[in-house]
């Protein structure tokens, strides 16, 4: 039995999940219909003889009622034809008292048991005449049975009709169920079948513009197979819009290396020809050179950054938000000495702390700072602000019960409405700041750090002019 198994096992491992659905809805659907061409059958067999049964017992009465006082004999003897009535004879509990005349229907212990009140009434099969007969052996009065019998030729090819008529139904059933569990694998699948194919597409093509159609109708009431395939459909996306933003980073960062790498074989091819040129020269184009790498640094790091998801869970730790929020602003005084900075931290702030990396957090706020500075006329401040606010129905406490918000506002030149929507977008530069030193990818890394601290930066105009960036930690 092991070994059908196994068997079962490894016909079901090498055949394609459609033939396998068609053989399981196939052999669902003939099972059902063999089972009711059966059912039938033994319906129709048991009414057949039922009522053969019930003619026999009606004669028996006829005849009970006839011959009550009546001896030992034969009663009827032409039921050989079907439509003589039924053969009938009284037999005592006794052989001795057996009339002179033989029986017609044999005569057997169980019947001088039924004649002695020993044994119930019963029906039996029997030969005669070279038919088949159905016979009913009942008591008549004191130590006498009455034994009556009938042709049931044709009731057995009645059955016999039925039987072959209910076989050809079953086997029509089997190849409807056949051409049903083909129907059933072609339809049920055949999403799977365009999420494979398209799934094959896109690996052969590279593109994951490919989408699987789907039947029309509201999602709510869709299969289990048509919201595989809308599921398939949205990763899909989300993959394009990787391999998008994928693609465009490697352009953009392309574009943006073009320049400065020029610059620097330009310089470095300068400089190696040094004996032609004057101090003053070589000291311009080694300055050059040397801000020209740290530039070309600064950007290969800033994508380096880009290029991480999410911070690294063992370097978490508790961090208080506004010590680092001093510890930017004191850094952005120093390297923006004519552009004042505020710093107003909220007394339920003071203590409040977020789950971080520190050097992240302070990449994020440091890079908020110097875009604000940067688009600031000189004189005027950068105003920043650390506030908290107790979320509704959460519970006491300094840390997981607070939103805390610090927001960072300058007075220059705002943020117009057509470049709001793209201001954290990698190396997008407004037409204002395309003459400002920077890569544009200051304000996408702040935002993808907020992100993966769970927390959201977002940008707005100002009121009374400028710029103004909240970040929020939930």
């Amino acid at each position: 039995m092991s070994g059908v198994r196994r068997l079962g096992r490894r016909w079901r491992r090498q055949r394609p999940l459609r033939t396998r659905l068609a053989v399981a809805a196939s052999a669902a659907v003939a099972l059902v219909a063999v089972g009711v061409c059966t059912a039938a059958f033994f319906v129709i067999r048991y009414e057949m003889f039922h009522q053969l049964d019930l003619n026999l017992t009606q004669s028996a009465t006829r005849v009970i009622q006839e011959n009550r006082d009546g001896g030992p004999q034969v009663v009827a003897g032409e039921c050989r034809y079907l439509t003589a009535p039924a053969c009938a004879q009284i037999v005592p509990a006794l052989p001795a008292e057996d009339p002179a005349r033989p029986y017609l229907l044999p005569v057997s212990a169980p019947v001088r048991e039924v004649a002695k009140g020993d044994r119930a009434a019963y029906f039996s099969n029997i030969t005669l005449f070279g038919k088949p007969m159905r016979m009913l052996t009942t008591r008549l009065g004191d130590d006498k049975a009455l034994q009556v019998a009938l042709r049931s030729d044709s009731v057995e090819k009645g059955v016999r009709q039925a039987a072959g008529l209910l076989a050809v139904i079953g086997a029509a059933g089997v190849l409807l169920a056949a051409g049903l569990g083909h129907w059933v694998s072609r339809t049920g699948l055949a999403p799977v079948a365009r999420l494979t194919a398209t799934a094959e597409r896109i690996a052969s093509t590279r593109d994951p513009r490919h989408r699987i159609e789907l039947p029309p109708g509201p999602p709510g009431r869709q299969d289990e197979v048509t919201r595989l395939a809308a599921s398939f459909n949205t990763m899909l996306g989300e993959l394009e819009q990787s391999v998008t933003a994928q693609r465009r980073l490697v352009a953009d960062a392309s574009h943006e290396l073009r320049t400065p790498l020029t610059a620097l074989r330009t310089n470095a091819e300068l400089l190696a020809r040094a004996d032609r040129l004057t101090d003053t020269q070589r000291d311009r184009a080694a300055g050059a050179l040397a801000r020209q790498l740290r530039e070309v640094t600064g950007l290969v790091n800033d994508l380096i950054e880009l290029a991480r998801d999410e911070e690294p869970t063992p370097l978490l730790e508790e961090v208080r938000i506004a010590a680092l929020a001093e510890h930017a602003v004191a850094a952005a005084r120093a390297h923006w000495p004519s552009t004042p900075f505020t710093l107003r931290i909220a007394p339920d702030a003071a203590e409040t702390v977020r789950p971080g990396v520190p050097a992240r957090l302070t990449r994020l706020l440091t890079n908020l700072l110097d875009n604000a500075a940067k688009f600031s006329p000189e004189g005027l401040p950068v105003e920043a602000e650390l506030t908290a606010s107790r979320r509704t129905g959460s519970g006491s406490g300094s840390g997981s019960g607070e939103r805390l918000e610090l927001t960072v506002r300058d007075h220059g030149p705002g943020i117009t409405t057509e470049d709001l929507p793209y201001v954290f977008d990698r190396f997008y530069r407004a037409e204002t700041a395309r003459a400002l030193p920077g890569s544009g990818l200051g304000l996408a890394m702040a935002r993808q750090i907020a992100r993966a601290h769970g927390a959201e930066l977002t940008a707005e105009q100002a009121q009374g002019g400028g710029a103004l960036f909240r970040l929020t930690f939930e």
